[in-house]
């Protein structure tokens, strides 16, 4: 007896041209009735039609040795996922009146190992500035908690008030994905023409307990116009989570109208992560060129926590709206470099980044991290003029809905600067983070800077292999109460 379901045995043709969407949904659907597997036909070549259309994942799914063309011209609805992986229990609602950062242990009301979501939707967090300017949003953290009542990680911040808790077990069994070459013809709209919205036509998973291995992605007939786009691969709400030796597709840069009413690049991703614990991505890889400016960064993620990228190369990888607690390894990343805002503890070891900046503080959120850093056996090879390894900006003038902090304890061991051709000027592990303003900050330098964020306490720098000596920062008085120590 067959032990798995294929995509032909409901009508998909795999030649592709006939639309295989309708037989793949039903697949999938009669896969998570019975509690089998799916395979793709090795050699065929699925046709996904612009038509709105989800199949929905819940059993193993093996597309190895198969093709699938996502057509996305003129796609009937460019937030309606192709693939969706949902939880596959109910959530529990918890019981929090408050909770404080820095929470190690809670009560478990069920005895297994449980994804966790709080908010407060009368505080807002991450209130930005500049052309993508918004209102922020509620305070909310994302835990793992244990069977035994402890959290993977304390808590981020403090919750004078919790208006939602709730809890979601997580899957005691792995789903796989595994292999498969995917195609994206790219949605041509003109971004110019109408609102700012991404497109979604991507795989998306908010079950825990999942690993996707050998999948790759393509994107083909992208010109002078188009959209941004959600990650082809998406996660939302979702815990343990494993990718490796996967192959992504960086997008083109297409320019809109932000929020302030001035033209912005927009943000498209290939991989994005939203709300996410322990998430681990190992020896991925991108078919562009990470150096090529014509293209976005591939890598982003939202209020995630206990991530690590391990033998990764992608041209950036972005915190976005915080991360807690985070390890790249091994990894080399390109022109959009190391972008880190968050909490807790971010180890950078044995990573190359190509790139003005070694790492940027993104300065729409305050150029905050509220924790420590370490940069250790990694190599720098500046792209630009800058002299300086991180670049920030906060002029104390807008309030993003916390304190904002630079890393507090700030250790760079072993680090190599590789120059073509070394400046006279001294390096500088910060920038002036009050002055080195970006037009496009629309910033109003009569309010008064109450906002400034907290200086560091400690950074130390050892081991530097560079053709000129380091500085603390490129202006000397401003971290004047921070020890800096060179060994």
């Amino acid at each position: 007896m067959q032990q798995y379901l294929t995509y032909e045995a409901f009508g998909a043709a795999g030649d592709g041209v006939c639309d295989d969407m309708p037989a793949i949904v039903r697949t999938h659907a009669e896969a998570g009735r019975l509690g089998l597997p799916v395979r793709a036909r090795e050699g065929a070549c699925y046709y996904i039609s612009p038509k709105a259309a989800t199949a929905v994942i819940t059993t193993d799914t093996d597309w190895t040795g198969a093709k699938f063309i996502i057509d996305d011209r003129g796609c009937e609805d460019r937030a309606a996922a192709v693939f969706s992986v949902p939880p596959m229990e109910e959530e529990i609602p918890l019981s929090l009146s408050r909770l404080a950062r820095g929470t190690q242990q809670l009560e478990n009301p069920c005895g297994r190992d449980l994804y966790v979501s709080v908010e407060n939707a009368n505080h807002r967090d991450y209130i930005r500035q500049g052309l993508n300017q918004n209102n922020g949003f509620p305070r909310q953290d994302c835990l793992l908690l244990l069977a035994d009542g402890s959290l993977s990680s304390a808590v981020s911040f403090d919750f004078d008030e919790v208006t939602r808790a709730a809890a979601r077990p997580i899957e005691e069994t792995t789903l796989r994905l595994t292999g498969g070459e995917f195609t994206t013809v790219a949605n041509p709209e003109d971004c110019t023409l109408t609102p700012y919205t991404a497109t979604c036509r991507n795989i998306h998973i908010r079950r825990s307990n999942v690993e996707v291995c050998g999948l790759t992605h393509f994107v083909e007939g992208e010109g002078k116009t188009g959209t941004a786009y959600s990650g082809f691969l998406r996660f939302s709400d979702c815990a343990r989570i494993r990718v490796h030796d996967c192959l992504f597709t960086a997008h083109y840069i297409y320019w809109c109208t932000g929020s302030a009413g001035k033209p912005v690049a927009m943000g498209s991703y290939d991989i994005l992560c939203d709300r996410c614990v322990d998430i681990r991505f190992d020896s991925c890889r991108q078919t562009t060129d990470i150096t090529d400016g014509r293209y976005w960064g591939l890598f982003s993620s939202n209020f995630c926590r206990d991530m690590v990228l391990e033998n990764c190369v992608f041209s950036r990888y972005d915190t976005h709206m915080g991360v807690t607690n985070c390890t790249l390894r091994g990894c080399t990343f390109g022109h959009q470099c190391i972008n880190i805002i968050g909490n807790g503890s971010f180890l950078i070891e044995d990573t190359h980044v190509y790139a003005v900046w070694f790492a940027h503080l993104r300065e729409d959120y305050g150029s905050t991290f509220r924790g420590d850093i370490t940069i250790r056996n990694c190599v720098w090879h500046p792209s630009g003029s800058g002299r300086h390894l991180f670049y920030a900006f906060n002029g104390g003038r807008h309030d993003f809905g916390y304190t904002c902090y630079l890393p507090q304890e700030l250790m760079i061991d072993d680090l190599t600067v590789e120059e073509t051709a070394p400046g006279s000027e001294p390096l500088a592990v910060f920038c002036d983070y009050l002055h080195t303003t970006a037009d496009y900050m629309l910033l109003d330098e009569t309010l008064p800077q109450d906002y400034l964020p907290v200086p560091p306490r400690t950074v130390t720098v050892k081991n530097l292999h560079a053709a000129h000596s380091i500085q603390l920062c490129t202006n000397p008085e401003l971290l004047r109460q921070t020890v800096f120590t060179v060994l």
